[in-house]
């Protein structure tokens, strides 16, 4: 098992089926341009090898996210700053119906910021 797939078998589900299906459905968006890696124990999602979006855990929100790159730069309230500069943060709540339509929007307008 790679670093990436042990990263999300250690989370709890339901979180973990979510993650999963979102993280499939951001990369097979641009195969061609979207990848992954893995840096600073985290999965990260690049376009053209810099940097999108990546997923954390929030012990303040005490849910998981996907933070944007760029984020700063958008304006939706479901985003949110909190006090970082360049990225803001979706919580996602596995409880909900995932807004993957949303997600995959964010996805293509952040690509508009990366040089």
């Amino acid at each position: 098992m790679n670093p990436i797939q042990e990263y999300f078998y250690r989370i709890e589900e339901p979180e973990r089926s979510t993650l999963l299906f979102l993280r499939d459905r951001i990369l097979a968006s641009d195969p061609e341009n979207i990848t992954e890696t893995f840096s600073f124990g985290l999965p990260f999602i690049k376009y053209k090898k810099k940097m999108l979006c990546y997923f954390y855990y929030s012990k303040k929100y005490r849910k998981h996210y996907i933070s944007f790159y760029h984020g700063d730069k958008l304006d939706y309230p479901e985003l949110i700053l909190d006090g970082r500069k360049k990225f803001k943060i979706f919580l996602i709540d596995p409880e909900e119906d995932l807004p993957v339509e949303f997600i995959l929007s964010l996805t293509e307008e952040i690509k508009k910021y990366i040089k």
